[in-house]
């Protein structure tokens, strides 16, 4: 069974901003905030495989469905607050890539991050998308980096496998405030639009290109199981790295007392002491790798919902020419990342915003891929089946409560 965009999906999801998120939980929780990983995979594994029917279904993103089926402000609201978000999460992500490649190359960080920006944004113009997903797809290994990490490490596996399933910690502000970053961050908007779009853009591979499926239902099933194994395992590969993340950071940094730790890059920098010089390189790598595939993904995911949303031509395949305002929105979210380093912001409160801006969207979001996945009107006798509707929903309540929760004062 081929490889579809669910690997890509899920490896996007640990992007380096992400391993800040892990990396901060295993060390000030230690290991009782690895139960949200077991917790998060069937959830997130729902939303994207739906996401990914609706795509396959219909033969259009995200963005393009909300169109035909939701007022226009609707559709907008979900598509400017995914761009601003999307900016600056590429801006967390580009800086803790910059900060890591000073630490291995001794390197100034700023032209360091300029070299990703530029290099992430000609691949994303310049290399047609049948051979740009090649190296995405290679690039998933990185995340294998984590679990490396643990063989240069002591890990009681005993009370790992304990706190897994009977965490100890205090309820108060700070757990709860953890719980809403790990979900956060594992539960998207911008991987939401990826998955449907991609879906689409590998319809176009195909020879002759494939039709959606209501108009050629000939190869449902099949198509469907493939999504089906394709999302649950990309989701399973993401998942286990995350988890991996949380308990390597858990037996050095807390370990040692290490408690605070702001982005990747310092979770990364922090490891060599304790563990080791290898098991430094291999986390730093690790962030680099997923940084090339995680800035793309985000920066894609703007193109794909602003063009559909415009009736723009888009797709990864099309050549600049034939699709401008695509790759003018991917163009600006890059950049406008990069020039956010040079401005009196930090990286860590624009991923903060980030994180707030997509817990606003996700809720919502998440409401209208419900709806657009049970309407027959729009999925023909491919709607989504019951036990998924209901993990949506629970994840949906769970964003939700996250939300409410990370708006809060106090």
């Amino acid at each position: 069974m081929r490889i579809g965009p669910g690997l890509i999906t899920g490896v996007a999801d640990d992007d380096p901003s992400g391993i800040g998120t892990y990396s901060q939980a295993g060390a000030q929780f230690g290991l009782n905030m690895l139960w949200t990983m077991p917790l998060a995979y069937p959830l997130m594994s729902a939303v994207q495989s739906i996401c990914g029917r609706i795509g396959r279904v219909t033969g259009k993103g995200l963005a393009a469905n909300m169109k035909t089926a939701f007022p226009p402000f609707v559709l907008w609201g979900v598509v400017l607050l995914l761009v601003v978000a999307n900016t600056l999460n590429i801006a967390a992500d580009v800086a803790a890539m910059g900060e890591v490649a000073e630490l291995v190359t001794g390197i100034d960080r700023h032209p360091m991050t300029a070299f990703f920006v530029f290099a992430t944004l000609s691949l994303q113009i310049f290399v047609p998308y049948h051979r740009y997903v090649f190296f995405l797809k290679w690039l998933t290994l990185s995340l294998l980096a984590y679990g490396v990490v643990l063989f240069t490490v002591h890990v009681p596996w005993g009370r790992v496998a304990l706190r897994t399933l009977w965490p100890k910690f205090t309820v108060n502000g700070d757990a709860a405030a953890m719980v809403v970053a790990i979900f956060g961050t594992t539960i998207s908007p911008y991987l939401f639009f990826w998955q449907a779009s991609e879906e689409v853009e590998d319809m176009g591979e195909t020879v002759p290109p494939a039709e959606p499926l209501t108009q050629n239902a000939t190869v449902a099933v099949p198509e469907l199981r493939r999504i089906g194994w394709d999302t649950w395992t990309g989701m399973l590969y993401s998942n286990i790295a995350a988890y991996f993340i949380i308990l390597a950071t858990a037996v050095t940094l807390n370990a040692a007392g290490i408690t605070q730790i702001e982005t990747a890059a310092e979770a990364a920098s922090a490891l060599k002491p304790l563990a080791g010089n290898f098991a430094f390189i291999l986390f730093a790598l690790g962030i680099l790798g997923v940084g090339m595939i995680g800035v793309p993904v985000l920066a894609g995911s703007a193109g794909y919902a602003v063009s559909e949303a415009m009736g723009w031509r888009c797709g990864l395949e099309h050549k600049v020419k034939t699709a401008r305002g695509f790759y003018a929105v991917i163009a600006f979210t890059v950049l406008a990342g990069l020039i956010i380093q040079y401005l009196p912001i930090s990286p860590m409160k624009a991923l903060f915003w980030s994180a707030v801006i997509n817990g606003v969207v996700a809720v919502p979001l998440m409401v209208a891929i419900i709806l657009l996945a049970t309407n027959k009107a729009i999925m023909g006798v491919f709607t989504a089946n019951r036990i998924m509707v209901i993990l949506v929903w629970i994840a949906t309540a769970i964003m939700g409560a996250a939300t409410v929760g990370m708006l809060i004062p106090g």
